[in-house]
């Protein structure tokens, strides 16, 4: 039986938190901490298979909380939890790059929670989380090594130019956020690609994490609009709540979206992007499919295979912190390459070449 402890300093959300856990046999709610101070004390005593992190708590929040764990070496298995879209989102963003593995998004209203939809995906993800590898700190290649590695790359890509138009597709779940900041940033401004990102994220939120890569990155980055034109040297992440299609018209490609129901029980499905490009004038597809829980992409990607061109990369197991998505891939033969995370980039660049 799974322990998990719950930190959150209202005491009805720890009472609907406990409710949904207890009703799984799969898990145990340990302990409870009304803040970041009473939750600290409990990770230095004991073990947990995953820890409910509220974001917004006096005395000590969930960020504040995260930085104290890091420093002091304890290591913990995190879902974060926030109401707002806005700042929370935000703040959300920075609790992955901490060491978060998965966020919820908690209804406004506690009776919401209750609904069986909420139950299910919290669930979910509960199993998920207890089941991934915990986020410890990463042996860094040191900058301007990679720097230069990068720039050979690039150098490299130039000089053996492909033929063709060609679109590079990203697919992410769980462990996404993070991950895409490994990759997106080194996409040079001169790719010879235009990039999709389909990451499953609820409304909101990923306004704020196309921001937060727009600003680390060559490239530009944009939570995509209906009707935005693909250009290569841009980045488009799909919204939240609704299925990215890339439509053709007159010579031109433009982002539509559908409001079909959820598929593989996500909204974005990346399933949805990659089917759509059968009907583009795309050469090749390039299609990333990286850390996340599921199987997403799989169906897409070879449906995709059956009347397109593509080259598959899939992320390597031990670099995944849920190696779910890329693992249905690989083990329905679509991968051409399984990539370590600090690597898939280049693979990108090389395969689709800069201008």
């Amino acid at each position: 039986m799974k322990k998990i402890l719950i930190v959150d300093d209202s005491a009805l959300m720890r009472r609907v938190y406990y409710d949904i856990i207890e009703s799984d046999k799969r898990f145990q709610v340990e302990n409870f901490a009304k803040d970041g101070v009473e939750a600290l004390e409990f990770l230095k005593k004991k073990k947990y298979d995953a820890v409910i992190l509220d974001v917004n708590m006096p005395n000590m929040n969930g960020i504040q909380l995260l930085k104290e764990m890091k420093a002091e070496g304890i290591v913990a298995k995190v879902i974060m939890s926030s109401t707002d879209t806005t700042h929370g989102a935000k703040v959300t963003l920075d609790a992955l790059e901490l060491g978060a593995i998965d966020f919820m998004h908690k209804p406004e209203r506690s009776y919401l929670c209750k609904k069986e939809e909420f139950h299910d995906e919290f669930l979910k993800k509960l199993q998920v989380v207890c089941d991934s590898k915990p986020v410890t700190a990463e042996a860094k290649v040191p900058v301007q090594e990679q720097k230069a590695e990068d720039k050979a790359i690039i150098e490299f890509a130039k000089k053996h130019k492909g033929t063709g138009k060609k679109i590079i597709a990203i697919a992410s779940s769980t462990g996404g956020p993070k991950a895409l900041q490994s990759v997106v940033p080194r996409i040079p401004q001169n790719i010879n690609a235009p990039v999709l990102i389909v990451q499953h994220m609820p409304v909101g939120f990923t306004a704020t994490l196309a921001e937060r890569l727009n600003n680390m990155s060559e490239i530009t980055v944009k939570e995509a609009a209906e009707g935005d034109e693909v250009l290569n040297g841009h980045a488009y992440l799909s919204t939240g709540g609704k299925h990215l299609h890339v439509v053709q018209k007159n010579g031109k490609h433009y982002i539509h979206y559908s409001d079909e129901p959820s598929r593989e029980g996500v909204k974005p499905c990346a399933n949805y992007m990659y089917e759509s490009l059968i009907d583009c004038d795309y050469d090749e597809a390039v299609c990333v499919v990286m850390t996340g829980m599921g199987a997403d992409g799989t169906e897409g990607i070879q449906n995709l295979k059956d009347k397109k061109k593509i080259h598959v990369i899939t992320q390597e197991k031990d670099t995944c912190a849920v190696y779910g998505m890329p693992k249905s891939v690989d083990q329905a033969g679509l991968s051409n390459q399984q990539v370590v995370l600090d690597k898939i980039a280049q693979e990108v660049i090389l395969a689709v070449g800069v201008r």
